[in-house]
């Protein structure tokens, strides 16, 4: 038996724009704002580059504790709930980092905004999963498009961040201003996210009111399985984040303008946007580990360039295929749930996916700091941070697609 058929409603393709808005505030001001009041906050609060990284560690290691709460949250409020929820605290602890400048309450909010975000991020790339089942030949384009909006994030920041600093000039602690000014965008954002939200709730509960599947339909996840993509997913996370954190810090080491920063870290978002075309149909079509192995390969190789040389065209075109790649990496392993799970364990295989990862950029900033604290400086943790990619684009290379599982009539 089928559920009843849901109204007709918006295009998915403006469904899932306004929902990219929840990455936006989840990963792209959230967490990826701080690498660019890094540099400003580590010198006006006396920090080492190790304390610099354990605000993203333990903004990490918030993600994960939010990632292990969220399927028992879906299961009890819904996707779409979760999302706007999670939404609104992020924007909330986001807004209380500009009143501390100790490092323990700092580190705290950090840690509260990471399982906000993992809130918003899981629950949206949920629902951008279930929009593919209703235009399949835009799947990949749909999850695309939700994952891309990390990239309107780290654009707006790139832009409004410099712009706060400067009218915050002369104030002590100007950095303030800052997290106020990316906590009032995320409160925006969550305003229009109100609005899919709404509608993708009524399509859940349509959803929700068929027959459900009977038991003997759904296999139980064989995790072993999925072994390799984990891993390299893993790696992912362990080897991204030393970048998106540190890379500011490191062009402001080389001698990059103010301008040229926020030129640089613009592009680079803005190039996350664009991945959502780029990489559709590679989305489409890998079933296996082929789609995160080639991206944790380009993206070892956009971490590697500026540890390498300072040369201004080399280091844009490191942001420029970071931008394009990374964001496309997570929606790859979307793709891989919904390619080899019946839509019953989706929020599931997503979660799997999503806690490797926190665990992943819990080691990462922290040892990327570390390193980058002795000889060498931040241009070594970078290479460590590319050599993490690369072995992951090795482990991933490994993943099979499942055997296919029966799945339940929705």
């Amino acid at each position: 038996m089928t559920a009843p058929a849901a109204a007709p409603g918006p295009a998915p393709v403006f469904l899932a724009l306004a929902l990219s808005l929840g990455a936006a505030v989840s990963l792209g001001i959230t967490r990826f704002a701080y690498g660019l009041l890094l540099p400003v906050m580590k010198s006006d609060l006396a920090w080492s580059y190790t304390l610099a990284g354990a605000m993203n560690t333990v903004n990490a290691a918030g993600y994960l504790l939010g990632a292990l709460v969220t399927p028992w949250l879906l299961k009890r409020l819904g996707a779409a709930r979760v999302l706007l929820w999670g939404a609104v605290l992020a924007s909330v602890f986001m807004a209380l980092s500009g009143f501390f400048i100790d490092a323990a309450p700092l580190l705290l909010q950090r840690l509260l905004a990471g399982v906000a975000s993992a809130f918003v991020f899981i629950a949206g790339g949920l629902l951008a999963a279930r929009l593919g089942t209703r235009a399949p030949q835009q799947a990949g384009l749909l999850l695309g498009l939700y994952y891309g909006g990390v990239g309107w994030g780290i654009a707006l920041s790139a832009l409004g961040v410099p712009l706060l600093l400067e009218a915050a000039r002369g104030v002590a602690h100007g950095w303030a201003w800052a997290w106020w000014g990316m906590a009032l965008l995320c409160l925006v954002a969550t305003a229009v996210l109100a609005w899919p939200a709404r509608i993708l709730q009524k399509q859940e509960l349509v959803a929700q009111s068929g027959q459900a599947p009977e038991p003997h339909l759904i296999k139980k996840i064989s995790w072993r399985s999925m072994a390799w993509a984990l891993a390299g997913y893993t790696l992912f996370g362990v080897g991204y984040i030393g970048y998106m954190t540190f890379v500011i810090a490191l062009l402001r080491e080389q001698g990059a303008s103010a301008g040229a920063v926020t030129l640089f870290y613009t592009l680079l978002g803005l190039a996350v946007v664009a991945s959502a075309r780029i990489w559709a149909r590679l989305l489409d079509r890998a079933q296996g580990g082929g789609a995160l192995a080639l991206l944790n390969a380009l993206l070892g190789l956009a971490t590697v360039l500026p540890a390498l040389t300072a040369a201004w065209p080399v280091v844009l075109a490191s942001g420029l295929l970071f931008g394009a790649v990374f964001l496309s990496l997570v929606a790859s392993t979307t793709a891989f749930v919904r390619h080899n799970l019946p839509s019953a364990q989706w929020a599931a295989g997503i979660s799997a996916f999503t806690i490797v990862f926190a665990f992943g950029q819990i080691v990462g900033p922290t040892v990327v700091g570390w390193i980058a604290d002795g000889p060498g400086g931040l241009a070594r943790g970078l290479l460590y941070s590319a050599g993490a990619l690369w072995l992951g684009a090795l482990v991933a290379w490994r993943q099979r697609p499942l055997a296919q599982r029966p799945v339940a009539p929705v």
